[in-house]
């Protein structure tokens, strides 16, 4: 499994010829590091429907014909857009051709702006997903919660991508127990340091994971790991 980070929440995650891509917050983002015109993916797969997060989903699946994955309110919304949709719920699976797909519990919100009016777009949610034999749980934006623990016994974890940005999510402190909890082999931080309000020190943060015994990265944008 090979992982590449675009900035705030967004992961390109690819194994054996397939790809996809989690959250991609791409254009509104300057430090994405990508257009959304280049990137080709197998599979769009959605956390919950706020702007940082729905992005460019919808032009992306469009101009790879293939599917954005998300909630059942999140995936209807995205088809009257005009994309290919896959809906799904919390605690739902199902297995793709090349990568399999289970949807966690995520402690948060989840609506889109229209205007002066908000969408309800469903449950948030965290991402189980499954590719050559590597589990990544990407949570999405939440709090950290206790069911974090049946996550970590029911799964094994390869690497968890966790947010530390504080303020609209768990910071990093709730992050370090969230990445014990869920038995993480290694951890990637996310959703921090896109605007001032979520500012963070990535490097603080895995070094406070090193002391737990666990292996962090802080990825700039682009930057890949190996799994």
């Amino acid at each position: 499994m090979k992982i590449t980070f675009y900035g705030h929440s967004c992961l390109l995650v690819e194994h054996g010829g397939k790809r996809v891509i989690i959250d991609p917050f791409l254009s509104g983002n300057p430090s994405s590091g990508v257009d959304p015109s280049d990137i080709r993916v197998d599979a769009v797969l959605l956390t919950h429907g706020h702007d940082d997060h729905l992005g460019d989903s919808v032009e992306i699946a469009k101009n790879n014909d293939c599917p954005i994955v998300a909630n059942f309110e999140l995936a209807g919304y995205c088809e009257q857009q005009g994309a290919n949709v896959h809906a799904m719920n919390t605690g739902g699976a199902y297995s793709f051709d090349g990568f399999k797909v289970k949807f966690t519990l995520a402690f948060h919100g989840s609506s889109i702006r229209k205007g002066d009016q908000f969408l309800y777009a469903g449950q948030p949610a965290g991402i189980l997903l499954t590719m050559g034999g590597k589990t990544l749980y990407h949570a999405g934006d939440t709090a950290l919660f206790g069911d974090m623990k049946i996550i970590g016994e029911l799964n094994t974890i390869d690497v968890a991508a966790l947010p530390i940005g504080d303020n609209f999510t768990m910071g990093p402190e709730d992050a370090v127990i969230a990445a014990q909890w869920v038995r993480a082999k290694r951890v990637i931080p996310l959703h921090y340091n896109t605007f001032p309000v979520i500012e963070q020190d990535p490097e603080r943060f895995v070094a406070s994971l090193k002391e737990a015994g666990i292996e962090g990265t802080a990825l700039a944008a682009g930057e890949s790991i190996e799994l």
